[in-house]
């Protein structure tokens, strides 16, 4: 077979034999994104009163994690009570040594369990997903069928997401330059796990049958947002109404208490009764909400 492949790169561009990191040409995010790891300054992370110290950011892959430990807060699990300290990854928070050193991948959330001796690190948000519905055996079905049926959808959505976000979303909302042919890939893709989110959906109630799961935590802050046209400012261009039964799901997950509080933790962005940006204290919901705080500040 013939590989033409640089036969077919636009007029004027030709790569280069060896690839050379170039920080501006990334876009929204060039100061964030970086060919190496590791840490790029000399930062120790907070520590709070409780076994559970939470550091990210209310992205979709944030949201996940703090949705479900307000869940788990929900149905009395009071183990789950967690400190949440905000990594903001546009100023690089991530590539500080301490939160290298929980997740040396640098990408939020990231977790530690100071229950357990030594304390367990947690990063990547399925793992931490799964990490908490075992340690607190919530949240993860029980039936054997039911229970496979979950890790199915969850670990979907870890394959999935990179299309949508890393995908569509870059192409479409934050790539200096719009690439008809990029968007066309990956919309077509996006719209393609619509559909088939849309189909499973029409024949049940949540993802893993009847029963709310980690499976859903894990989907509803991407797809969920999407289908409520939250996300990218692309629900007229991917019409994400025609998706009914997955619209319906989205809107009864975000009805649900614990997912409204969950919502706005580490959330640094938007109307500020809506940003938790860090939570102690279930209080924290009603008296640190940044319209709180930014008012107080004003009468001190």
């Amino acid at each position: 077979m013939t590989d033409n492949t640089k036969d077919n790169f636009p007029a004027g561009y030709k790569p280069a034999d060896v690839w050379v990191w170039d920080k501006a040409s990334g876009g929204k995010f060039a100061n964030i994104n970086r060919p190496i790891s590791g840490p790029t300054s000399e930062v120790e992370l907070p520590r709070g009163k409780h076994d559970l110290q939470l550091h990210s950011l209310a992205t979709p892959n944030g949201v996940k994690v703090t949705v479900m430990l307000e869940e788990l807060l929900e149905a009395g699990h009071a183990g789950a009570e967690y400190d949440a300290y905000l990594i903001n990854i546009g100023d690089g928070d991530q590539f500080g040594s301490g939160f290298v050193d929980i997740n040396p991948n640098s990408k939020i959330p990231a977790m530690m369990d100071h229950s357990t001796t030594p304390p367990t690190r947690l990063f990547e948000s399925g793992s931490i997903l799964l990490y908490l519905a075992q340690k607190f055996g919530a949240f993860i079905p029980q039936d054997h069928h039911a229970k496979t049926e979950c890790m199915n959808w969850l670990f979907w959505q870890m394959g999935s997401a990179p299309y949508l976000g890393g995908g569509f979303g870059h192409f479409y909302a934050y790539a200096p330059m719009k690439i008809e042919y990029c968007i066309d890939r990956f919309a077509m893709e996006v719209k393609r796990q619509l559909d088939v989110l849309d189909k499973h959906l029409a024949k049940t109630d949540y993802m893993a049958g009847d029963e709310y799961s980690i499976a859903d935590m894990a989907i509803w802050p991407w797809y969920g947002a999407l289908a409520q046209g939250k996300l990218y400012s692309a629900g007229e261009f991917l019409d994400v109404a025609s998706y009914k039964h997955v619209v319906a799901w989205a809107d009864k997950i975000a009805a649900r208490p614990a997912v409204k509080r969950g919502v706005k933790v580490n959330r640094a962005w938007g109307e500020e009764s809506m940003q938790l940006r860090e939570r102690h204290d279930a209080s924290d919901f009603e008296l640190r909400t940044q319209d709180k705080l930014e008012a107080a500040a004003k009468d001190a």
